[in-house]
């Protein structure tokens, strides 16, 4: 479950998990434990570029996971809520620097967009040190719930 949802996200996360777009997909973006912006920085970025240009880093040697199909979205009526899931997502021999949380973030356009197009939805912390073996991330209370 995730930690906080990125202001900019608030009322839109559930949407935009629907990928609605023609070319949209979401993005796992996983961030070094060193330079992490405390969660009260974090979650006022509007982009992903505008919060990797703060003090958090990418890490870069796991690399990114694009998701374009698989995700379970979910009406509770009973508990009123809205959930969305991602499925496991395995990584072959990740290694680097240590690991301390990843945002799950919005592409519109995967086939032409930069950073300054993807928006941060979700905060998960994580922590992680990359050591060569491969790992699973799984979302074992889904990624994501608005009520």
């Amino acid at each position: 479950m995730a930690n906080f949802v990125f202001n900019i996200a608030k009322g839109k996360a559930g949407y935009y998990a629907t990928l609605p777009a023609t070319n949209d997909a979401l993005v796992i973006v996983w961030l070094e434990t060193t330079g992490l912006e405390a969660d009260a920085t974090l979650k006022d970025h509007d982009t992903l570029a505008a919060l990797l240009a703060g003090t958090s880093n990418e890490q870069t040697t796991v690399g990114r996971k694009t998701i374009s199909s698989g995700l379970t979205l979910t009406v509770d009526d009973t508990a009123d809520t809205f959930n969305f899931d991602i499925p496991d997502q395995t990584y072959t021999t990740p290694t680097g620097n240590a690991i301390s949380a990843f945002v799950v973030c919005y592409d519109p356009d995967t086939t032409a967009g930069t950073d300054s197009d993807l928006i941060p939805l979700t905060k998960h912390d994580r922590t992680w040190t990359p050591d060569g073996n491969t790992a699973v991330l799984q979302f074992a209370s889904g990624a994501y719930t608005a009520s």
